[in-house]
């Protein structure tokens, strides 16, 4: 039981790594795969990017407010290496 206690606290620092997505250059199939982001979404962040930060991605992409950004940035979705809330353009 300790080893296996061991080895998830060792893994865990790489999957929350490997869990970062970036909105301006990840491709269809990393966005699909944060929590959240279903086909459709993500045709609609393909479609509308590049993007300045998250203000920029939510003025101009439909179905992405407040609430679901803070949702897809603590799944790892980032917007110019920025977490949602990280800049004090992104906090509306």
């Amino acid at each position: 039981m300790r080893r296996r206690s061991l080895l998830l606290w060792a893994a865990t620092p790489a999957l929350a790594q490997q869990a970062e997505v970036e909105a301006n250059t990840a491709k269809r199939a990393q966005l699909e795969s944060l929590p959240g982001l279903g086909p459709a979404l993500v045709q609609r962040l393909l479609d509308a990017r590049p993007f300045a930060d998250w203000a920029d991605l939510m003025k101009r992409v439909p179905g992405i407010r407040s609430a679901t950004a803070i949702k897809l940035s603590g799944a790892g979705l980032r917007v110019a290496g920025q977490a949602y809330g990280a800049s004090a353009s992104g906090s509306g």
